[in-house]
């Protein structure tokens, strides 16, 4: 078999899982096949944007699907929001490179009184919702084979 066939078509089963955490064993997994994606929020009390970018990689070892945190952005500084003293601000976005390793799953609280997070696969960005629905509390988000 040819090794680069085979290594495209790992990282084309290569995604995200959506799944509710109050409902885990009973939730409906919703797979989004990506490698590269950007998690983006209005922060709830000081309206700011945040951007953060992610890769799906395999990690070298365990061949294990994994997150890796690229490159983040927030849209001005606000209180219990400054960015990292190693930021650059561009055209009002402060950006940076995250230096912390991402847990093995993203825990996101969605709110009826907040907008929805965003995810933005290839330039395009759709709520949340467009792929699995809220329940009002914790969607984990994290990276996996195509089921």
């Amino acid at each position: 078999m040819d090794r680069r066939w085979l290594g495209a078509w790992r990282l084309s089963t290569l995604g995200i899982c959506l799944s509710l955490a109050a409902v885990l064993q009973t939730s409906p997994v919703v797979f989004v096949p990506t490698t590269q994606f950007t998690l983006a929020w209005t922060h709830s009390i000081e309206k700011v944007r945040w951007e953060e970018d992610y890769a799906v990689r395999l990690d070298t070892l365990s061949q294990q699907p994994e997150l890796q945190a690229v490159q983040a952005r927030v849209r001005g500084s606000a209180a219990g929001m400054e960015p990292p003293p190693d930021a650059v601000l561009r055209r009002g976005w402060y950006h940076y490179t995250p230096t912390i390793t991402p847990p093995p799953e993203l825990r996101l609280t969605r709110s009826e009184f907040t907008p929805d997070y965003e995810v933005c696969v290839q330039g395009r960005c759709r709520p949340m919702a467009d792929w699995m629905a809220s329940d009002g509390g914790v969607t984990l988000l994290k990276p996996c084979r195509k089921p």
